[in-house]
């Protein structure tokens, strides 16, 4: 008869648990662990029992607010994290020795703030850790989706608040939205914050439709009941519009990792907004099925910068 393994012996199916267990940190609750990888939330947690068994400690404090990480359970998450890493390492260093002469490229198409802003901290960590190569597009968010679901590329990363039906996703990080004017512009000297009712009948410098920025902030408008005004002007790219609202064109709202060098500067003047919940996520899409080392050592990674950039 085989004996019950030792406490503290991990196998290679517990690999799972293992990342079971660092989402169910990052979510605060085993049922949004359980949705990011396409498990019951039964399921989920007798994987997460079954890890704690095997190492002899109570990782997760459950309440009815969520799971939240016991003392051990800390510690275990740290060691985690380089484990998980080292996998995705090994898991590149194998695919190099393979016979084939060609390394065909990891495709991926990202949004137009994901690329300029996030994408070259993602791909500085994926060549760190020994990556192969990677074939960038660019596009806004319904763009990307759809070149994911035709197949032309492998991971998409979106900024929009729509869901794809037939695509798989998760987040990997996220920005905040933030109206920003010329400093000659009036609403520069508010000494008041706008108000949800304010940004929905003026005219503003937008992205086009199928933006995630535009989609973020109609989004948000949405939420408080208001609709957004006919745009002064649709612009296809963050740097039109940021050189429009410096030229006091008018205002216009963009993400805050896009401005920050002119709001630093004084070229671009932060408008506060009361009321409005201008925060989004950064989600990675792909086609069900389509998970490979790659791709989930990228998405991995780029989790991991946005934490470090958080």
């Amino acid at each position: 008869m085989t004996s019950a393994p030792t406490p503290g012996t991990l196998r290679v199916d517990d690999l799972v648990g293992l990342e079971l267990f660092i989402d169910t940190i990052r979510f605060g609750s085993i049922s949004a662990a359980a949705r990011q990888h396409h498990l019951s939330q039964p399921s989920a947690t007798e994987r997460l029992r079954q890890l704690e068994r095997r190492l002899g400690v109570a990782l997760l404090r459950r309440g009815p607010g969520g799971s939240a990480p016991t003392e051990e359970g800390h510690a275990v998450a740290e060691w985690a994290h380089d484990v998980l890493a080292s996998i995705d390492r090994l898991a590149v260093g194998v695919a190099a020795l393979r016979t084939d002469a060609v390394r065909h490229p990891l495709r991926i198409m990202a949004s137009l703030t994901v690329a300029e802003y996030a994408l070259p901290d993602w791909l500085h960590a994926h060549r760190a850790t020994g990556g192969g190569p990677v074939e960038l597009a660019v596009g806004n968010s319904v763009a990307v989706a759809r070149t994911v679901a035709d197949g032309d590329v492998v991971l998409g990363f979106v900024e929009t608040p729509r869901r794809f039906p037939g695509l798989s996703s998760t987040v990997v990080g996220g920005d905040t939205l933030t109206v920003v004017v010329s400093p000659d512009h009036p609403w520069a000297r508010r000494r008041r914050a706008l108000a949800p009712v304010d940004l929905a009948s003026t005219p503003l410098l937008l992205r086009e439709q199928g933006s995630g920025t535009r989609d973020a902030f109609e989004a948000a408008l949405a939420a408080v009941g208001h609709t957004v005004a006919e745009p002064l002007a649709v612009l296809a790219s963050t740097t039109t519009l940021k050189t429009a609202a410096m030229a006091g064109d008018g205002p216009s709202v963009l993400s805050e990792l896009a401005v920050a060098g002119e709001l630093a500067s004084g070229r671009l003047v932060a408008v506060p907004v009361a009321g409005l919940d201008l925060r989004r996520e950064f989600r990675a899409l792909w086609r069900p099925g389509a998970t490979g080392h790659d791709v989930r050592g990228f998405v991995r990674l780029a989790r991991q910068a946005e934490a470090r950039r958080g």
